[in-house]
């Protein structure tokens, strides 16, 4: 992490300089600046989580804005098709749940953080439907990469429905599969300047 609040990859370590790759709109242009490397994290202790709530735009947004989220993506996830387009997606066909995966370091925030985010941006009681937006592609899941997060996502979603009786949660709880990343246009698509 910069001082300046971007993240960046280091792609070359030297004695007397680090080169960066900032993976901003303005990658590719000459640019110089001074920043200060407030944190260096190897790429092999990073984690990722994978998180449906609806439309990805919004979820993505609210996952940039965590301190210890080194960064995020938005794609297609648990379908049948290979690859989708975005327009098949929204056919409701192939099965996929529109989806943001968040690249995380766990020594500045836990899996358990990350679900406060997520719990904070879906209706756990509203099946294929958030918000204005209705479709299969816009259920509601927590899509695990590991038997550790899908056991602390299990024990998250017991917690939370000691706190709902009487209200059935249909979040769904699976194991990732055939995440596909979307289209450019959609990626940090509201931190761009997008709009809904």
């Amino acid at each position: 992490m910069l001082s300046n609040g971007l993240p960046a990859r280091v792609t070359s370590l030297g004695e007397q300089e680090v080169t960066l790759d900032l993976n901003h709109e303005l990658a590719g242009k000459h640019l110089t600046f001074e920043v200060e490397l407030l944190t260096l994290t190897a790429q092999d202790s990073l984690q990722k989580a994978t998180f449906g709530a609806g439309c990805f735009w919004g979820p993505e947004l609210a996952f940039q804005r965590v301190p210890g989220v080194i960064s995020t993506e938005v794609g297609y996830s648990q379908g049948e098709v290979e690859d989708p387009s975005y327009e098949q997606v929204c056919s409701g066909s192939t099965g996929h749940a529109e989806v943001v995966q968040v690249t995380y370091d766990p020594q500045q925030v836990s899996f358990r953080e990350l679900l406060d985010v997520f719990w904070a941006k879906h209706d756990p009681t509203s099946l294929n439907k958030q918000g204005a937006d209705t479709g299969t592609q816009y259920r509601a899941g927590i899509y695990t990469h590991s038997p550790e997060q899908a056991e602390e996502a299990a024990k998250y979603i017991d917690e939370k429905r000691a706190t709902m009786p009487g209200v059935k949660i249909v979040t769904e709880l699976e194991p990732i599969s055939k995440y596909y990343k979307a289209e450019p246009y959609h990626q940090q698509y509201l931190s761009r300047g997008g709009r809904f």
